[in-house]
């Protein structure tokens, strides 16, 4: 989305908290002093309009400046509720996500039903989303991704940012699960199958729509029948092929139960297939 779509923004706004106490100046201090000093008043509209110059013309750290500054000296001015949402979006281009994220929550809170709430929603979950790391590292942006994202699909359910909201979501969902299936797999390599199974168990249950759900079921099947749990293992296999009936995964699944002389059998009082009514293609 361009710079120029949002300036179309109406008058509206986030109002700051005024400054809390009157500066006291020295009564030896010189004009030169005082002038260094105090940041003269400019006009709302002006400092305003001076920004969008400074947009226009590509200058947009100048931008965040001026509506800093509008915010600054003029607090409750309609210009500064108007600058409410292009300065996260500013700050968002610009890669300050902390800023961004800040100045957009700032914005949903004061002016929940304001139209371009739903954008400034939007961007809160952006710049979460564009801090997505790799599954081996800490997953917090993408649980705050999912949290953002949802706020814009709960909350703006007719806005035009849903569908990417909904998108957003399922690859912060992919995330969590990737790092869930990757900690399942180290304690499987070392015959820690208890806690193999809590971690793909996890999938399962709470990230059931995502890419991993397959390969959780085949895990949770070579956890089970390590264990001897010979009749969670059956299940899990079942629900498997019940799920993804050409996958790879369920005919290694098929092939492990096989040597032990056993098939894929559902019992309908495992947690597995309790759960088995909320995966993809079940």
């Amino acid at each position: 989305m361009s710079v120029a779509s949002r300036i179309r923004l109406k008058a509206f706004g986030i109002p700051m908290l005024a400054l809390g106490a009157a500066l006291t100046l020295s009564a030896c201090a010189g004009d030169d002093d005082l002038e260094a000093f105090v940041d003269p008043t400019v006009p709302a509209d002006q400092t305003y309009n001076e920004a969008l110059a400074n947009v226009e013309a590509g200058d947009t750290r100048q931008a965040r400046k001026k509506l800093a500054k509008l915010d600054r000296q003029h607090p409750y001015s309609e210009f500064a509720r108007k600058s409410g949402v292009l300065s996260t979006y500013l700050a968002y281009q610009a890669g300050d996500f902390p800023e961004a994220i800040s100045q957009g929550k700032r914005f949903v809170s004061l002016y929940p039903a304001h139209k371009e709430a739903a954008y400034a929603q939007y961007l809160v979950g952006m710049s979460h989303f564009k801090q997505l790391s790799d599954v081996t590292r800490d997953q917090r942006a993408a649980r705050e991704t999912f949290r953002a994202m949802n706020e814009v699909v709960t909350r703006y359910p007719d806005s035009e940012y849903v569908e990417d909201a909904k998108r957003k979501m399922r690859i912060a969902k992919d995330q969590l699960a990737g790092q869930e299936m990757l900690v399942g797999r180290y304690y499987q390599e070392r015959r820690e199958y208890l806690a193999a199974i809590n971690r793909y168990r996890s999938v399962v249950e709470r990230f059931e729509d995502t890419r991993h759900v397959e390969e959780a079921l085949a895990r949770l099947t070579e956890s089970y029948y390590a264990l001897g749990l010979t009749s969670e293992a059956q299940t899990a296999a079942a629900v498997l092929g019940h799920n993804f009936p050409d996958s790879q995964w369920y005919r290694d699944s098929y092939a492990l139960l096989e040597q032990g002389g056993l098939r894929p059998s559902e019992n309908q009082g495992s947690w597995i297939s309790r759960a088995a009514k909320f995966i993809v293609g079940a």
